[in-house]
C-alpha cells in the first residue's frame, strides 16, 4: 500500500535553500533520514549502474584525448630535436671540412719551406766547402800581411828620429802654397813675404845641408817680392774716394754779369719841373740799364750752361775719377794714367781755373798722376817645385802613397 501511494504522490519540490545554500563541505551536516526518504531511495535503487558508465565513458574519452596530446607533442618535440641535431651535424662537417682545408693548405705551405729550407741548406753547404777550400788561402794572405806590418813597424823603428825633420819639410811647402795663393788670389804681396820667411825658418831648424839650394830659392822669392812697388794701392784709391766727394762744390766756368755795367751818367732825376725832359730820359736809362747789359769781348760769345749741362759735366768728371781708383785696385797703370788725364781735361775745360778750390783739385790729380800703381807681380815661385822634390824624396818614399795627403 505504501508503495502504490507513494508512486501516486508527485514529486516535491527541493525547497531553495538547499540547491543555492548549500553549506561548505566542512561545516554540513547529514541530516536524520526520514521515512519518507527511506522509501524513496528503495525505490532508485537501479539508476546508480548507468551513471556510473557514463562516467567512466567521459575518463575513457579525456584519457584518449590527453594520450593523444601527449603523443602529439612527443612527436612535435621529436621532430624538433631531429631537426637541430641535423643542423647541428652539418655545421660540425662544415666546420670539419674548412679545418681540412686549413690543414690541407698548411700542409703545403711546410712542404714548400721544407723545400726551401733544403735548398738553402745545400747552398750553406755549396759555400762551407768554398769556404773550407780557401782556407789555406787566407791563412797565406794572413801570413803575408803579418810580415809587410812587421817590416813596416821596423822601418818606422828606424825612421823615428827623422820623422820631425821630414814634417818640418812639409810644414815648410805648405807655408810656400799659401804664400802663392795669397799672392795671386789676394794680390797681398805683404803676408807672402811673412809666409816665405817662416818657411825659410823652418827649414834653417833642420840644420841639413841638402836643404840649403831649397833656401836659396827661397831667398830669391823673398829679394823678387821685396822689391816690387810698395806703393799701397788702397792708400791711392782712399785719396780718389776723398776726391769724389768735392766735385760736387766745384764751381764751372759760365756766364756772370759784371758789376757796375751799363751808363749810369746822366741817370739822376732833379726837382726842378723844367727838367721833366731830362728826368724822363733818367727813368727810362735806369730802367733800360736793369734789364740790359753790355759787355764787350774779344772771342765768339757762348750760351750759359743749363743745370743738365752742368750736371752732365760734374758726373763726367766722376766717371773718370772712379775709374782711376778702380785701375789703381787692380796695379792697371796705362788706364789709371788715362783716366786721371781726362779728368785735368774736364777740369781745365769746363771748370772755372781762378777759384782756388779746382786749382787745388788740378794740384792733387797732378801728384797722382806722377804716382806709379803698377806691379808686376811673378807668376811662379822659384823655391816651389824644389821644395815639392824634396818633400817627395823626404817623406812619399818612406811612408808611401799614404803621404800624397801632404
Amino acid at each position: 500500500m505504501s508503495n502504490h501511494n507513494d508512486k501516486d504522490k508527485p514529486e516535491e519540490a527541493l525547497p531553495p535553500a538547499t540547491v543555492s545554500d548549500e553549506p561548505p563541505a566542512s561545516e554540513h551536516v547529514e541530516p536524520a533520514p526520514t521515512e519518507t526518504d527511506t522509501e524513496s531511495e528503495t525505490d532508485n535503487q537501479p539508476e546508480p549502474p548507468k551513471k556510473a558508465k557514463t562516467g567512466a565513458l567521459w575518463f575513457m574519452v579525456i584519457v584518449c584525448l590527453l594520450l593523444i596530446f601527449a603523443l602529439a607533442g612527443g612527436a612535435y618535440w621529436y621532430e624538433t630535436q631531429r631537426t637541430d641535431n641535423s643542423q647541428a651535424l652539418a655545421d660540425a662537417q662544415r666546420t670539419q671540412s674548412d679545418q681540412v682545408n686549413e690543414l690541407q693548405s698548411t700542409l703545403s705551405t711546410l712542404r714548400s719551406e721544407l723545400a726551401a729550407l733544403k735548398n738553402e741548406r745545400q747552398t750553406l753547404r755549396g759555400e762551407l766547402d768554398n769556404l773550407a777550400s780557401s782556407d789555406q788561402e787566407i791563412i797565406q794572405q794572413s801570413k803575408s800581411v803579418q810580415q809587410q806590418t812587421e817590416s813596416l813597424q821596423q822601418q818606422i823603428e828606424n825612421l823615428e828620429g827623422r820623422r820631425p825633420a821630414d814634417w818640418l819639410i812639409a810644414e815648410a811647402d805648405y807655408l810656400v802654397r799659401m804664400a802663392g795663393r795669397k799672392l795671386w788670389l789676394e794680390q797681398d804681396v805683404r803676408t807672402a813675404i811673412m809666409l816665405l820667411v817662416n818657411a825659410d825658418k823652418r827649414l834653417k831648424s833642420l840644420a841639413d845641408p841638402s836643404v840649403l839650394p831649397v833656401r836659396a830659392k827661397l831667398a830669391e822669392d823673398i829679394q823678387a817680392l821685396q822689391q816690387l812697388n810698395p806703393i799701397s794701392h788702397t792708400s791711392v784709391a782712399l785719396a780718389l774716394s776723398g776726391m769724389l766727394g768735392q766735385v760736387k762744390a766745384l764751381p764751372l766756368d759760365t756766364f756772370e754779369k759784371p758789376a757796375g755795367t751799363g751808363d749810369t751818367s746822366g741817370s739822376e732825376v732833379s726837382d726842378s719841373p723844367d727838367d721833366w725832359l731830362a728826368n724822363l730820359k733818367a727813368v727810362w736809362r735806369s730802367l733800360v740799364n736793369d734789364f740790359l747789359s753790355v759787355k764787350e769781348l774779344d772771342g765768339p760769345v757762348e750760351p750759359v750752361m743749363s743745370q743738365e749741362t752742368r750736371w752732365l759735366i760734374k758726373e763726367q768728371l766722376r766717371f773718370q775719377l772712379m775709374n782711376a781708383q778702380s785701375a789703381a785696385l787692380n796695379a792697371n797703370q796705362p788706364l789709371y794714367n788715362q783716366s786721371l788725364q781726362n779728368a785735368l781735361a774736364i777740369l781745365k775745360e769746363k771748370f772755372s781755373m781762378d777759384d782756388a778750390k779746382v786749382s787745388g783739385f788740378i794740384t792733387a790729380l797732378n801728384n797722382l798722376i806722377e804716382t806709379d800703381v803698377s806691379r808686376e807681380i811673378p807668376t811662379k815661385l822659384a823655391a816651389q817645385q824644389p821644395l815639392e822634390n824634396l818633400l817627395e824624396q823626404r817623406v812619399k818614399q818612406v811612408f808611401g802613397q799614404g803621404a800624397s795627403a801632404l
